[in-house]
Formats: structure tokens, sequence, C-alpha cells
């Protein structure tokens, strides 16, 4: 099925390293089943991760990439319709200024491909903001869903689990 789409309909390239992994949550936003759509696990070299957006949906931080000459984010890409791209912005917040595009090159495969759209905090925090629990999970869910590697999923658990650790400490109950 995914092969006569393919040449029926205008397609575009979408690399997902955050909570859009998970095709069950993306499946929420765009309104149809998107994991049909994955070719996989891929790479986008030069860059790495970071929790320096703030999503007021979701009240947390949020993942973003920045540039890095030593690092290497992983994560997922599709081929969406063009159809979705309207809701998948709408899922990001660009028009309300949270994300903005940005055309990346991604390893798939074994494959480089060009201009593939991604995702970019547009306002970062000064810091990492820690991620809630639904966060992590979706992310985790998705990283482990589209076959990421051991080592980067337990790397990105760690990470968030840290950040957590830093910024929600446990408040103490005292006995009155």
């Amino acid at each position: 099925m995914r092969a006569n789409l393919l040449h029926t309909e205008p397609m575009f390239y979408y690399f997902a390293y955050g909570s859009c992994m998970c095709p069950v949550d993306l499946k929420r936003s765009v309104g149809e089943k998107t994991h049909v759509y994955a070719i996989k696990p891929a790479m986008l070299k030069g860059y790495r991760l970071g929790f320096y957006g703030y999503s007021p949906l979701r009240n947390c931080g949020v993942l973003d990439i920045i540039q890095d000459s030593a690092a290497t984010v992983e994560g997922v890409l599709y081929q969406l319709p063009w159809r979705l791209s309207e809701r998948l912005d709408e899922r990001e917040g660009i028009a309300s200024g949270l994300y903005r595009h940005e055309l990346v090159n991604i390893y798939s495969k074994g494959q480089l491909y060009k201009n593939v759209r991604t995702y970019v905090v547009v306002n970062k925090l000064a810091e990492e903001l820690a991620p809630n629990d639904w966060y992590c999970d979706v992310v985790i869910r998705g990283a482990i869903t589209c076959g990421l590697s051991e080592q980067y999923c337990w790397n990105l658990f760690n990470h968030m689990y840290k950040l957590q650790q830093r910024h929600w400490q446990p408040q103490v109950l005292r006995s009155a």
C-alpha cells in the first residue's frame, strides 16, 4: 500500500527526534496511522539533543536540536503525504513560534537524504528544562518502537532522568 501512495500523492521527508518518533502519538495529531510512512531509524550528524524548548501545552521542557560538529542525533525518518504538512506544523507550534522548519541531511539505511524537514526551537531557553513523565514515556516509546540503537535509548533515558532529578526535587512532607 505504501508504494502506491508514493506514486499517487506528493510526499515530503520528515526527521523526528522527539515525541513524533512515536507513531501512536503522531497519529493523535495528524489523524491517521503514520507507521506506514516510517522509513525507520535515521541519523542527523553535526547536531545534539537538548531540552531547550518549553511547551505550554505539555507544561514541560521539550526536545530541540543544537548544532554540534562532534555529535549525532538518532531519530526516525518518515516520508509523509504533503496533506499532513499543515497538521504537523500545527502540532509543532509553528504558528505560535515554538518551532520552525529546518532542512537537514539525514542518513538512513546507508542512504543520504537531502533537504529533510525537521523542527528546531525558535526561542531557546538559557538552560535545559526537564521534561515531564508523560513526555519522557512518549519519547522513549518512540525511540524503542522505531529501532534506535540500544545505547542511544539508554543515553536518552539517562539524560531525561538526570534533568528531572535536578529540576524536580521531591518535596519533603513535614508532620504538623
